[in-house]
């Protein structure tokens, strides 16, 4: 059979054509324009009510979302915020646009946190960002007794975790913050865009201003006057606003992500299966009551030298399965060393070693059973070919 393009993104509902087409119609783009009920703000609404929070801001971007946050936690200049080694360049880039220095820590085979070394770290910090990096999140329980401990904030990016649960609790209801991304290879699929949610009043009035709700826009937001009128012409804008036709995008996807969860966690296991009969594979478990919402999957190669994990890259290419290898993959935005604007930027060569041979690939959750099983031969056949019959990959 031939596998559909496993990098085109999710169809958009036509629920949301109505809203799109009044919104071009009337022009109505600018989410301050209505006295209320404009789409961002009922955006706003339900996921904040979806999620069990307080508060919800979105924003053009998760990116926005952890720099406004940051900066709503109103830190210090240079203040030093802890996070993994192993998350996107959006990161650190958004602790060096919030004044901060991004302090890495090692990560472990399986993707998370390395809490030895979190720990000795902690006290030399002001803040916390927990990326929980495609879906796989870091035992919770034990980062916030920390923080908690220490009196530091914890900032949940959970770009790639809507949907998840940790001991029953919802991914980025934990820290103070939680930060969601809507690009398109995410859960929901508005292009661009991002929210974030908090239960703090006073926090998320000084993100709101900066978001760009000058003059008094604020007043558009269901949160404590009092909170805004402290803040009010006192704060930078940056002007980092969602617009009505993104939420109007969103706002349908919202009922169908338990599904979604649900269909993506089925294609991740199952694959998962399959990939493990291979001894060159292994495929990281999730931690005890973690409930993950994937939509890719990762997995590690052992026992394979640089040249055959190119090759087997290459001819799962050739077949049409994309795989990245996180550390050989040229200019990787995932893997810390790329990242030149970090002021002293570390070794971790935990982490290192691990991206070196850290697989990824795009697993959309509208994949059926049969292709599922395609993807997964062409894997099978990629590493056998690879292990078997290396050539010189990669030079």
């Amino acid at each position: 059979m031939t596998l559909p393009n496993m990098h085109d993104a999710d169809s958009i509902p036509a629920a949301a054509r109505t809203e799109i087409d009044r919104l071009l119609q009337s022009g109505d783009l600018f989410r301050y324009t209505a006295a209320q009920g404009a789409p961002v703000s009922l955006l706003e609404a339900e996921f904040a009510q979806m999620m069990g929070s307080q508060y919800a801001l979105a924003v053009s971007s998760c990116s926005a979302a952890l720099f406004l946050s940051l900066k709503a936690l109103d830190l210090p200049r240079d203040a030093r915020v802890l996070i993994p080694g192993f998350t996107f360049a959006a990161v650190p880039s958004a602790v060096m646009h919030a004044d901060c220095l991004p302090v890495l820590c090692e990560v472990g085979d399986d993707y998370r946190v390395d809490l030895k070394d979190f720990e000795a770290k902690l006290p030399t910090v002001k803040a916390v960002i927990i990326s929980h990096m495609r879906g796989h999140t870091s035992d919770m329980d034990a980062i916030m007794a920390l923080c908690d401990a220490a009196d530091i904030p914890v900032i949940e990016d959970a770009a790639h975790s809507l949907g998840t649960l940790w001991n029953g609790r919802k991914i980025g209801t934990i820290g103070k913050v939680g930060c969601f991304s809507f690009q398109s290879y995410k859960m929901i699929n508005a292009g661009e865009g991002g929210i974030l949610i908090t239960d703090d009043a006073n926090l998320v009035a000084r993100a709101i201003i900066m978001s760009g709700a000058y003059e008094h826009n604020w007043k558009k937001h269901p949160v404590l006057q009092d909170a805004f009128a402290t803040w009010q012409n006192k704060l930078p804008l940056y002007n980092l606003r969602l617009s009505n036709l993104s939420a109007a995008v969103i706002r349908p996807q919202l009922p169908a992500l338990g599904q979604r969860v649900a269909d993506g966690r089925r294609n991740h296991d199952y694959l998962a299966e399959i990939l493990e009969q291979s001894p060159h594979i292994t495929v990281p478990n999730p931690l005890p009551g973690e409930e993950r919402a994937p939509d890719s999957i990762q997995f590690n190669l052992i026992g394979m030298d640089d040249t055959q994990a190119y090759g087997f890259a290459e001819v799962a290419a050739q077949a049409g399965v994309k795989v990245q290898i996180f550390g050989l993959s040229d200019d990787n935005a995932r893997a810390f060393w790329n990242w030149q604007f970090i002021p002293d930027l570390p070794k971790l060569p935990q982490t290192k070693r691990m991206l070196m041979r850290a697989c990824d690939v795009r697993l959309p959750v509208r994949l059926t059973q049969s292709e599922l099983d395609e993807v997964a031969s062409v894997l099978l056949q990629a590493i056998s070919e690879s292990v078997d019959s290396p050539r010189a990959y990669g030079t």
